[in-house]
This record gives structure tokens, C-alpha cells and sequence, in this order.
């Protein structure tokens, strides 16, 4: 009888998971759906106000050396013979069939650019996330450890410092320094100008990627640096901390043995939230150093006014961060499975 009970209970259990777990994702991809939607739609009405003209922008200077029927064709091949709302459902009406047009710019399928494009892209922001998130930690938690010492505030003066400064403002003056008076790292792009991605070697990728990492590593250690130190701080300040300093362990090894088991969680948390001012940072620092990026394709469509890639872009962004902020909220409940008891999973 007992154990039949028992093996009620656990069926019982995993059943009232398996329905939390459902519920879950039923509302992630509601949201997710909900949230593509409006970017879509704002993206759209932004990119249709304008007053960059898609066939000047496109054209420039020639656009006045072609006939009427010319000029003609090329917009009723673009759809911009079409009113705005036409051309948006019909977009939509693509776009759900996994067809997002074609680029103005780059002659090629929107979903063949963001692809290529953000393989290039991968390679300068995922080591720059990884570093900066090892680094922030390990400046924020030191920091935090030793309070209101020399060390604190030297690692609290860089994470006020870099967190205010614009990350191309910084990439400017690393490319006029390192680059250009120093000449110890390459001026530009992913590679030796006039040779394909294809052919250069890791090694030379790596050396191309030096600067614009290090940038957005500064950058991004900045903030998780203050968010692990304000962490700790709490933590140091909790009951448990008095006690285990009142039983006679040391400040550092009550940070250390405690302290980053609960700074952690947040700082976890917080290194995949970031995804989308990591996304926003490489996109100035790729126009900056030319890297042939997503960014810069993002830089390049919106002043070329190519709509069909910019309106790709934008839902691949916000896809992006959604990723990125799920993650963190699972990894969150993951981790202190009381989140999960208060909201369900």
C-alpha cells in the first residue's frame, strides 16, 4: 500500500512538472511570436518614414542617367510601386514561408547575408563574451572582497570609467594608438585587404580580431565588474556572513567560501541578459574597424535604405536577445529552484 502511494506521488509529481514545463514554453512562444510581431511592424513604419529614398540611395549619382521606363523597373522590382501596408503584408506574407526578399545591397537572399554575416560577427563577439564575463567576475569579486581598499576603488574607478565611455569612441582611440601610431595591430577588416575570408588562416583571423575584442571586453567587464562588486558587497553584508565572521573565519574567506556562490548566480544571469548591448556594441565597433559583420551590414542597409535587410536584421536582433534573456530566466530557475516554486516553470 505504501508503496503504491509513493509511486502515486511521483507520478503525480512529474505530471504537475510535465504541465509547468508545457505551460512554459506555450508562454515563451507566445511572447516570442507577440514580441517579432511588433518589431516587425515599428521596424517597418520607422524604415517607411525615412526621408532616405531607397532608388537615389541605391543608385546615387546614375540614377540621373537612366530613362523613365529605367527607373521604372528598378522600383517595380524593389515593390516600391506598392503602398507601404501592401508592401508589408505581402513581406509578411513571405516572410512566413521563411523567404525575407532579397538585399538592394548585396544582391542576395536577406537570409544568405544574415548568415554569412553573423558567422563573422561570432567570431568577435563569442570570445569577447566569454572573456568579459570571466573577467568582470573575477575584477567585481576581488573588488567586493576587500571594501573601500586601494584595489576597490582602482577596479570601482575602470567599471564607472568604461561604463560611461561610447564603445566607438574607445575603438577610435585603441585603432589611432595600436594601429596607426604603434602599428602593431591591423587597421582593419577580418582580414588582408583583396584575399576571401576563405583562404586567410585562423591565425591571421585571430590577429585581425585583437582589437575589436579587446574593445568590447573592456567595455563589457566594465558593467558585469559593478554588478559582481554590488553582489558581494550584499553578500558580505548578509546574516550567514556575520555568523561565519563571528565563528572566526576571515573577511576573504567568507567571500570566497560564500560569497561567490551567491554573486555567481546573478552575474550568470546578467552575462547572457547582455547579449543584446553586446550585440549593440559590435555594431559600432565592426563600422569602426570595417569588420565585415552583421553590424556593419546593419550600418551599410540603414543608410542605404535596404528595407528587405534591415527588416531581416531587426528580427534576427530581437530573436537574439530573446534567446538570450530565456536563457538567463532558465538558467535562473535552473540554478534556486525556489524561482520556479514562486512563478511557475
Amino acid at each position: 500500500m505504501q508503496t503504491l502511494c509513493k509511486k502515486q506521488k511521483i507520478a503525480h509529481f512529474y505530471l504537475s512538472h510535465t504541465k509547468s514545463v508545457l505551460f512554459y514554453l506555450i508562454k515563451l512562444i507566445i511572447r516570442l511570436c507577440i514580441t517579432l510581431s511588433l518589431v516587425a511592424i515599428l521596424s517597418f513604419t520607422l524604415i517607411s518614414l525615412s526621408p532616405i529614398d531607397p532608388i537615389t540611395a541605391y543608385l546615387g549619382t546614375e540614377r540621373t542617367m537612366l530613362s523613365a521606363q529605367e527607373e521604372e523597373n528598378i522600383i517595380r522590382r524593389f515593390g516600391l510601386d506598392k503602398p507601404p501596408i501592401t508592401r508589408f503584408f505581402l513581406w509578411t506574407k513571405q516572410a512566413l514561408r521563411g523567404n525575407f526578399g532579397e538585399s538592394i545591397i548585396y544582391n542576395e537572399p536577406v537570409a544568405q547575408v544574415i548568415k554569412k554575416r553573423f558567422a563573422n560577427s561570432f567570431w568577435l563577439m563569442f570570445p569577447a563574451w566569454i572573456i568579459a564575463g570571466l573577467l568582470g567576475f573575477f575584477l567585481g569579486t576581488i573588488s567586493g572582497a576587500f571594501p573601500y581598499s586601494h584595489l576597490d576603488k582602482s577596479i570601482s574607478f575602470y567599471g564607472f570609467t568604461f561604463c560611461s565611455i561610447p564603445s566607438f569612441w574607445l575603438a577610435l582611440i585603441f585603432l589611432s594608438f595600436f594601429s596607426v601610431y604603434l602599428t602593431l595591430t591591423p587597421i582593419c577588416c577580418a582580414g588582408p585587404l583583396g584575399i576571401a575570408l576563405t583562404e586567410v588562416s585562423i591565425f591571421t583571423r585571430i590577429y585581425h580580431l585583437i582589437l575589436p575584442v579587446l574593445v568590447l571586453v573592456i567595455i563589457e567587464a566594465a558593467h558585469i565588474s559593478l554588478h559582481a562588486r554590488e553582489k558581494m558587497l550584499s553578500s558580505l553584508q548578509s546574516n550567514y556572513a556575520r555568523f561565519a565572521l563571528a565563528t572566526g573565519e576571515s573577511q576573504l574567506q567568507i567571500a570566497f567560501r560564500h560569497g561567490v556562490r551567491n554573486v555567481s548566480l546573478p552575474v550568470m544571469t546578467l552575462q547572457f541578459a547582455s547579449l543584446g548591448e553586446l550585440f549593440g556594441g559590435s555594431i559600432l565597433i565592426e563600422k569602426v574597424f570595417s569588420y565585415p559583420g552583421i553590424g556593419h551590414a546593419t550600418t551599410e542597409a540603414a543608410l542605404r535604405s535596404d528595407i528587405p535587410l534591415l527588416l531581416g536584421i531587426s528580427l534576427f536582433m530581437a530573436l537574439f536577445v530573446f534567446c538570450g534573456n530565456t536563457m538567463a530566466d532558465i538558467l535562473q530557475r535552473i540554478i534556486n529552484p525556489q524561482l520556479g516554486e514562486k512563478n511557475a516553470f
